[in-house]
């Protein structure tokens, strides 16, 4: 029997996961063959969250075990998240696995909705996730998540993060007033986000996902050089205005060495709440082409529909009010493509290299 599970290791080496288009890790830490009665049961360990039960993935691994003259059995899927490189002369925060950046070149385009609705489709998925806000100026998570107060503080140094739908989350919204603008330059911008980022005792995450400011000025710039990006992803409309300013983020995330995971199209079409009609009122296809362009994965297109935005502004995103429709399958699909090229970006090395401490004259 153990020739048998080597030629059955053997033939599982060759199998490909059609999500990442990569073959089967199979070291013993990653794929556990055992024999149940006449059958061989497996378990196979993932990068990723697991969606949808991964049929496909199942089948080919089921092919496999019987093109090695065996019966397959049982298949299982776990799930174990890494954490992946970062930017050179940073090091990943030791709380937090993968942070990713949503960011868009422009306000307006619903980076905001789409990045509270990726981490809640991520934890639903069996993720442990963050959500930080990064817009100082115009921050809405706390009204997205529908949470209110200020977080608590142990040591009066630290802050622990709020907890809404399950994810960890901080943002300067729950520590100024209600109505209060941040009137504030970018230095001290910059020193808050820093703050908020390495002052909140994140438990555990697997993915931070960080609501990044619109733009490509200063703050943004900054957030892309100094936080630890595992990578960042785009979110455009298809109108050639958000297509020219999404371009110049996507560049300016090339250029400090930040992957960029893919391309989002938001409001792709706008779906009549009354008749159902569909209308690409803002144009078409415009950011499958910028991903095809530029050579990036195109993550998937959302619609411009009034659930979507009534749900969010409840505080009940589209994932947790109507976690079995048309959107949330869409923030669904969208999360798992995203996670599946988070699993394939370089591990983290960091930590086999020496810190280097300035010497004290």
């Amino acid at each position: 029997m153990s020739t048998n599970i080597q030629e059955i290791r053997a033939a599982l080496s060759r199998v490909i996961d059609p999500d990442s288009h990569k073959t089967l890790a199979v070291s013993e830490s990653d794929l556990r063959i055992e024999p149940a009665g006449d059958a061989i049961d497996t378990t196979v360990t993932l990068g990723y969250p697991i969606f949808n039960g991964q049929d496909e993935l199942r089948r080919r691994i089921e092919d496999a075990v019987r093109a090695a003259d065996a019966t397959p059995g049982r298949v299982t899927f776990e799930s174990r998240i890494i954490t992946h490189a970062v930017q050179r002369g940073l090091r990943p925060l030791e709380t937090v696995r993968n942070i990713i950046a949503v960011a868009s070149g422009k306000g307006g385009v619903g980076k905001s909705t789409t990045a509270v609705n990726l981490a809640l489709a991520l934890h639903a998925q069996g993720a442990r996730v963050g959500l930080l806000d990064a817009d100082i100026y115009g921050p809405s998570v706390p009204i997205m998540l529908g949470l209110s107060g200020k977080p608590k503080s142990a040591d009066g140094k630290t802050m622990e993060p709020m907890v809404g739908h399950g994810l960890q989350a901080n943002s300067i919204g729950f520590l100024m007033d209600d109505d209060g603008p941040a009137i504030w330059r970018g230095p001290m911008v910059t020193q808050a986000l820093t703050q908020l980022l390495t002052l909140t005792n994140w438990n555990d995450l697997d993915y931070m996902i960080v609501d990044m400011p619109p733009g490509t000025g200063d703050i943004a710039l900054t957030m892309a050089q100094r936080v630890p990006l595992t990578g960042a992803i785009i979110v455009t409309t298809p109108q050639d205005l958000a297509l020219a300013d999404a371009r110049k983020g996507l560049i300016m995330f090339q250029k400090v060495d930040v992957p960029v995971l893919g391309i989002v199209e938001n409001m792709s079409v706008h779906i009549c709440s009354n008749c159902g009609h569909s209308e690409p009122i803002f144009g078409q296809d415009g950011g499958r082409e910028l991903a095809a362009e530029h050579h990036l994965p195109w993550l998937g297109a959302l619609p411009l529909q009034l659930d979507i935005r009534s749900e969010t502004d409840s505080g009940r995103p589209s994932v947790v009010a109507s976690p079995d429709g048309a959107a949330a399958h869409l923030y669904h699909e969208i999360a798992h493509r995203l996670a599946v090229h988070v699993s394939i970006q370089p591990a983290d090395t960091s930590g086999e290299r020496p810190r280097v401490i300035p010497r004290k004259n």
